[in-house]
């Protein structure tokens, strides 16, 4: 949950710097888009090295694949925004951040939402993964099960993982539905 928070909070950052720049726009999403295809278990890997094992390393990939969703759909939300809409804050006397924080967040906030909740399962499986360099969360079952295969036990220490994490996932988005309908303005919603 701190990671997909995190992830939130770097790819409307990053979205807000390039949506209104068009190579900015571009770029964003064609790293993206590469970030996507990397295998989860060849990062976790690479950052043994440098991040050793435990936390860190967990927290770097999940954060890393979390913010990929996010970010593509808080490019398209905040470039979706009507530019009369923008035009007539700034007309009226507000500021750029001002704008930003008052008109566009809100109104690109129910794609952005959506990138969330896509993160957030896709970063449940990642994170299992991250179990593999001892980092937390009930891959570990899944990995010492794997390890025990045909040994006692093993069957259903795998499925213990699988299931709690597929239970995390749906807990999850029922959560982030709920968000979705307290923090969407009235007006926008679907």
């Amino acid at each position: 949950m701190q990671c997909l928070l995190l992830a939130t909070l770097l790819a409307v950052a990053i979205a807000a710097l390039v949506h209104r720049s068009r190579i900015g726009s571009s770029v964003a999403n064609t790293v993206s888009a590469i970030g996507l295809t990397i295998p989860a278990f060849a990062l976790v890997g690479l950052l043994i090295a440098p991040l050793g094992f435990g936390v860190p390393p967990a927290v770097a990939v999940v954060t890393f694949f979390a913010i990929l969703p996010i970010l593509r759909n808080a490019i398209v939300g905040l470039s979706g925004v009507d530019a009369a809409v923008i035009e007539s804050a700034r007309g009226i006397g507000m500021g750029r951040a001002r704008t930003f924080l008052t008109i566009e967040l809100p109104l690109a906030w129910p794609v952005i939402l959506g990138g969330i909740r896509v993160s957030a399962q896709m970063v449940m499986g990642i994170a299992a993964i991250a179990a593999y360099v001892l980092g937390p969360g009930l891959g570990g079952f899944i990995f010492s099960g794997l390890a025990r295969l045909g040994g006692a036990n093993s069957l259903e220490s795998v499925l213990t993982g699988v299931i709690g994490v597929v239970i995390l996932a749906l807990v999850l988005d029922l959560l982030l539905i709920g968000l979705g309908r307290l923090t969407t303005p009235r007006g926008i919603r679907v």
